[in-house]
């Protein structure tokens, strides 16, 4: 018997890894955050499949599932929105299961932000732009950021961000970066990116906040800072350069 932690992928139902969709479909036993994970993707799970929606839950109930379903030998698949590697509230379930003797597994699964660039259709790291991108979020009623990782650090580096469980705390989220990524910087908000109300609110720091504010959004929406949004640059990689030569592509001879 093993737990399968599971990434649902951001809301698509074929956005779901094809690993992660063939254990939906075996295991006996699933256990999935209602509120995000779309049903389309429940309907994956055999006939007779014991479904708990873990939303109303506390730890330890969540816990006594998985320890009931492993005395009764039942594989489980423990589905989490997007990757559970980001804010999926994973490694106290893992503890919990070690310290248990219950085996665990987890299968990744595509995350918000590379949803929300594939949405509006931008390259998230530009040569001579940007070349990094910082996962991050602000803390609100949840636990609080650690040492060292304050927005207002992390907006020196001028790196593309993106800024998960902050749609409530824009109006922050804006006072502090304007002074490093200007008025003028390009920003946008995902809400419920690939589901069927998806909504993608463009604009820049300058007036970002007022937009959102207009479409009433303050929950499950990603964050999305940097030039690399909207570049105009016209630099290139030199990943295929034709002057560019490596093992796979050596150089010609004339």
């Amino acid at each position: 018997m093993t737990v399968h932690f599971i990434g649902a992928g951001p809301g698509a139902p074929d956005l779901i890894t094809v690993r992660g969709l063939r254990l939906i479909e075996r295991c006996p036993v699933c256990l999935y955050a209602g509120s995000l994970v779309p049903r389309a993707i429940l309907a994956a799970a055999p006939p007779g499949t014991r479904l708990v929606d873990t939303a109303p839950l506390t730890l330890d109930e969540i816990v006594a599932y998985m320890r009931q379903a492993h005395e009764a030998g039942l594989d489980i698949a423990r589905l989490h929105s997007g990757d559970p590697s980001l804010y999926g509230a994973i490694a106290e379930q893992m503890r919990r299961l070690t310290a248990l003797g219950i085996p665990f597994e987890v299968t990744p699964g595509v995350p918000s932000f590379a949803a929300a660039a594939a949405a509006i259709g931008c390259e998230l790291t530009l040569p001579e732009v940007v070349q990094t991108v910082i996962l991050t979020r602000t803390a609100t009623r949840s636990s609080p950021m650690p040492e060292g990782e304050a927005l207002e650090r992390l907006a020196a580096s001028r790196a593309t961000l993106a800024i998960h469980l902050s749609a409530a705390n824009l109006a922050r989220v804006v006072r502090v970066l304007i002074p490093s990524y200007g008025a003028d910087c390009p920003a946008v908000v995902a809400y419920r990116v690939s589901w069927p109300d998806e909504l993608l609110i463009r604009g820049t720091l300058g007036d970002i906040r007022a937009k959102v504010k207009e479409a009433r959004i303050t929950r499950t929406a990603l964050v999305l800072v940097g030039r690399a949004l909207a570049s105009e640059s016209t630099a290139e990689s030199r990943l295929y350069a034709a002057d560019h030569h490596h093992s796979m592509r050596p150089r010609r001879r004339a």
